[in-house]
């Protein structure tokens, strides 16, 4: 009897273990043998965020998967939407104007093939000069001060020169890569440099290490004009993120979220989802901005349609979304 229950156990626990197996071939397929995540230019926060979880995900999933420099927000809902890209970083502005239809890369076309995956963090606008230049507000910034605004069709080339527009700035605009226009600024020739990243920024925090730097604090009134005008928030820059803002810096932020392409398989998604909520220190530890990336944050999509996997997870965990959005 010993011998014929043994054998019965063996033969359960093999059925469970083939039944398992099944499952997870069955949970893996159609996955990808590698991804792509699109994040912007070296020197940004997308870049260090987009590199540290790609790097994650291929560990935990054995997907290999990195980070590819592109030109940002804008770039990147195109690239996911024709399949170039398996994931990409966006802000809710160019989202909003992609999936509309009025990218300027892609003019009446919705670019609709690209899914939220989990939010990201909140994207500040915020101003940095030479402490050299003795400029301290928006309102010493003298007419002709050469600003650089990032990557050209990134978040910050498509809404910082129009919010300096809105405050009476007259400037000089200049594209380049943030660790580009960083450089430009040391050597003098750059006067600001007009941010739209996740903080610290990396590029303002390696100026801070050479030349003394003043990160520019909107007023009151002028936080207020912005978030009139534009699809921003007011944002508290905390006092220490960088050395040399002693005290809290006023600016304005945009909610980014991660994407996908809508026809990544559910499971894969579910699983990258999974691994990205359920292990925030880990993902603190690849950036501190990650710290927001959180599920409680789900609700500030409000028209990004969610992928399907992404649906599951959240709703497997108790996190309501609205149902008008899921895929």
């Amino acid at each position: 009897m010993n011998t014929l229950r043994s054998l019965a156990i063996a033969s359960l626990s093999a059925t469970t273990l083939l039944s398992s197996s099944l499952a997870f071939a069955q949970d893996r397929d159609g996955w990808p043998s590698s991804f792509t995540v699109g994040t912007a230019s070296q020197g940004g926060t997308y870049f260090a965020y987009g590199s540290g979880w790609a790097n994650f995900i291929a560990e935990q999933t054995g997907v290999s998967g990195g980070a590819e420099v592109t030109g940002g927000p804008v770039q990147n809902m195109a690239l996911v939407h024709t399949g170039d890209l398996a994931f990409g970083f966006t802000t809710m502005g160019p989202a909003r104007d992609a999936i509309g239809g009025k990218s300027p890369l892609a003019p009446g076309m919705p670019l609709d093939n690209t899914c939220a995956m989990f939010p990201m963090f909140e994207t500040p606008f915020s101003m940095a000069a030479l402490g050299s230049s003795g400029v301290q507000s928006i309102s010493e910034i003298p007419a002709g001060t050469r600003i650089g605004f990032g990557p050209s069709g990134s978040t910050s080339d498509s809404y910082f020169p129009r919010m300096m527009e809105t405050l009476g700035v007259q400037f000089e605009p200049r594209n380049g890569s943030w660790a580009d226009l960083g450089g430009q600024m040391q050597d003098g020739l750059l006067d600001m440099i007009g941010f739209a990243a996740g903080i610290p920024v990396p590029t303002i925090s390696q100026l801070e290490v050479q030349t003394a730097v003043n990160v520019i604090s909107f007023t009151q009134e002028e936080a207020d004009k912005l978030v009139a005008n534009f699809p921003v928030s007011e944002f508290t820059i905390p006092a220490g993120t960088y050395g040399s803002a002693k005290e809290d810096v006023r600016a304005v932020a945009m909610w980014n979220f991660a994407v996908a392409n809508c026809d990544l398989p559910e499971s894969f998604i579910y699983e990258v989802t999974r691994l990205t909520m359920e292990n925030n220190p880990r993902m603190v530890s690849i950036h501190q901005s990650a710290v927001t990336s959180i599920p409680e944050n789900r609700d500030k999509n409000t028209f990004i349609p969610w992928h399907p996997g992404a649906a599951r997870w959240f709703a497997e965990n108790g996190y309501e979304l609205d149902p008008a959005l899921v895929k």
